[in-house]
């Protein structure tokens, strides 16, 4: 059973390295970033303004996740 335990908390903790690797990418920078590449001009775009409040929320939740995770993994094989 610790075993199961282990690889799902393995398996979360890789995919929200991830996806937190992806947030922060399509984050717009100075230059714009990603995020240009995605949707345009990053302040041309209605509503960029609250994307980017949403982006950083999910990009925190994920990496709280695997913050976690990685806390978690230290407990299970130690």
């Amino acid at each position: 059973m610790r075993s199961f335990i282990t690889a799902v908390t393995l398996v979360i903790n890789v995919l929200s390295l991830i996806a937190m690797v992806v947030g922060v990418l399509l984050h717009s920078g100075r230059g714009g970033g990603l995020s240009d590449m995605f949707g345009g001009g990053g302040s041309a775009a209605l509503g960029s303004a609250a994307a980017e409040r949403n982006l950083n929320r999910i990009t925190t939740v994920l990496a709280l996740v695997w913050l976690f995770s990685v806390v978690a993994l230290g407990m299970l094989l130690a």
